[in-house]
């Protein structure tokens, strides 16, 4: 393989490079009410409500993860209080990354600009960057573009902010339904899916299967 040298290297942030810690929150905090044989079944119902609460016209994230634990609630037959999924919100900040990461950008870092496009909320992405170890040229938000990934809108919003077209980008994401699929549709120059081991790889999108961060350094020839 030709190594691919962009002009920038995006990232999704929660999940790939923050260790994204909504699943154990919810077995914790609702072992009380959901059986232990069944805490998985309900932790992917939680996912799945938070991507459909982001495919239409922008909302808060808090509301995002309020309303998302509390559709699951309802599907299980038990209430879940807004204090609980807000609970989930102010935790989001807390969270550092996978210990991968701070020496797999330090790889790249000082010859290609790094940039964060994440479904945060302004208030929150900077104490997650802060607690990556790495210098990013610009970081994006949801909030920023008033519209959640997969949402091309959200990845358009950082192209115009970046002056540059998606064939010099190496868009890098350990999910396909929220970042890849988009790279893949909008002709990304590369993609890279981090194998976080929570989705399977889909070789359709044409992604480079990576360990974790430190493999970027290989892709770009570095």
């Amino acid at each position: 393989m030709t190594a691919f040298r962009p002009k920038f290297i995006t990232f999704d942030c929660y999940g790939t490079l923050t260790r994204f810690r909504m699943s154990e929150m919810a077995r914790e905090m609702f072992a009380d009410r959901v059986p232990a044989d069944r805490i998985d079944d309900f932790i992917r119902d939680f996912s799945t409500y938070r991507l459909d609460e982001i495919l239409g016209p922008w909302k808060p994230y808090r509301d995002v993860l309020v309303n998302a634990i509390q559709r699951t609630g309802k599907l299980w037959g038990f209430p879940v209080s807004e204090a609980e999924g807000e609970k989930f919100y102010l935790a989001v900040p807390t969270w550092g990354p996978h210990a991968d990461v701070p020496a797999g950008l330090s790889k790249v870092a000082a010859k290609i600009p790094l940039v964060i496009l994440s479904n945060a909320s302004n208030d929150q992405i900077q104490h997650n960057v802060d607690k990556l170890g790495a210098p990013f040229h610009a970081v994006y938000t949801a909030q920023m573009a008033q519209a959640y990934k997969p949402r091309m809108q959200a990845f358009e919003f950082m192209l115009d902010q970046l002056g540059c077209s998606p064939e010099h980008i190496l868009h890098v994401s350990s999910s396909y339904r929220y970042d890849l699929m988009t790279a893949h549709d909008m002709r990304f120059g590369m993609r890279a899916f981090v194998n976080r081991q929570h989705e399977p790889l889909t070789p359709y999108y044409g992604a480079h299967e990576i360990a974790d961060i430190g493999g970027l350094a290989g892709l770009v020839g570095l």
